[in-house]
C-alpha cells in the first residue's frame, strides 16, 4: 500500500513555525552583540514585525489544517496543529510580558526614596555617551519631567518617582549595619555584587560607594547599580539604561543583592 505523506502546505507551515523561535533569538542576540541597535532588535524586529510574523504563520497553519480535515484520508493533521500551537504559545508569552510591563511601569528603583544613592561621574558619563534614560528625580511628579511626559497616564503623572517605588515595591528597605568598619562593609557589598553576577564592580571608599553593571542574557540590556554605605545604613539603587518598563528586573535585583549582602553578615 502506498504511504501517504503529509501535504506540502502542512510541512511548510511547520517549518515556518519552527523558525519563529530562531527569529526571535537572532533579534535578541543580534542586539546583544551589537549587530543592530536595541531600537531595531526590540522595537522593529520583536515588537514591530514579531506579531505580524506570528499572525501569518498561525493563519497558514489554520488554512493547512482546514485543507487536511476537509476530506479523507486526513493525513498529516498533526503538523499544522503543531505549527499553530507554536505562534499561539509565543503570543501568550508576549502577552505575559506586556502584563508584567504594565505592573512595573518604571525602571529606577531604590531602597531610600527620600534620598536615593547617586552614581559617580564616570557612570553618568557612560550613560550620557549612549543617550541612556535620564536618572530620575524622585521628588518631582512624573508629569512635570519632560522625559516622562508622554510615557505615563494621568494617574502616574500626578505621582513622584518616590511615591511609585513605595507603592510598587513596599518590601524594599535600607539595610542597617554596625558603624565603625565601613571598609569591611564596602568589601562585603562588592563581593555580594559579584556573587549575583554584576560586572565592572568598582569601590570608592572616600564616597562610601560601590557600583556595578548588570546585563541581561538575551538582548544584553545593561542596568547600573549603586550601593551607598554611610551612617549605619546600606542603600541600593538599580537603574536601567534603556526602556520605560524594566519588567520588574531592578526591584528583583535589589532584593537579590539585599539577601547577598545580608548573607555576608550585614543585617
Amino acid at each position: 500500500m502506498e504511504k501517504i505523506s503529509a501535504p506540502w502546505h502542512a510541512r511548510f507551515a511547520l517549518t515556518l513555525a519552527l523558525l519563529l523561535p530562531l527569529y526571535f533569538a537572532v533579534a535578541a542576540l543580534g542586539t546583544k552583540f551589537g549587530l543592530w541597535s536595541w531600537q531595531v532588535g526590540l522595537g522593529s524586529l520583536v515588537i514591530g514585525a514579531g506579531p505580524m510574523l506570528l499572525g501569518i504563520v498561525a493563519a497558514l497553519a489554520v488554512v493547512s489544517l482546514i485543507l487536511i480535515m476537509r476530506k479523507s484520508p486526513r493525513k498529516g493533521w498533526a503538523l499544522p496543529l503543531i505549527a499553530l500551537v507554536i505562534p499561539v504559545g509565543i503570543f501568550g508569552f508576549l502577552g505575559t510580558v506586556g502584563t508584567t510591563a504594565d505592573a512595573n511601569p518604571i525602571h529606577d528603583v531604590a531602597t531610600d526614596t527620600a534620598n536615593p544613592p547617586t552614581f559617580s561621574e564616570a557612570t553618568m558619563s557612560a550613560r550620557a555617551e549612549i543617550e541612556a534614560n535620564p536618572v530620575s528625580d524622585y521628588a518631582t511628579p512624573l508629569g512635570e519631567i519632560e522625559w516622562w511626559a508622554d510615557k505615563t497616564d494621568d494617574e502616574m503623572k500626578a505621582k513622584s518617582h518616590a511615591e511609585l517605588v513605595g507603592e510598587l515595591y513596599p518590601d524594599l528597605a535600607t539595610i542597617a549595619y554596625r558603624q565603625g568598619d565601613e571598609a569591611a562593609v564596602l568589601e562585603d557589598v562588592a563581593g555580594a555584587m559579584q556573587d549575583i553576577g554584576l560586572r565592572d564592580v568598582r569601590t570608592d571608599p572616600a564616597e562610601g560607594r560601590v557600583e556595578g553593571v548588570a546585563e541581561t542574557f538575551w538582548f544584553g540590556f545593561k542596568d547600573d547599580v549603586v550601593v551607598r554605605v554611610a551612617d549605619g545604613a546600606i542603600d541600593i539603587r538599580s537603574v536601567s539604561r534603556v526602556g520605560v518598563s524594566d519588567l520588574g528586573a531592578n526591584s528583583a535585583r535589589v532584593q537579590k543583592l539585599v539577601l547577598a549582602i545580608k548573607s555576608r553578615g550585614n543585617d
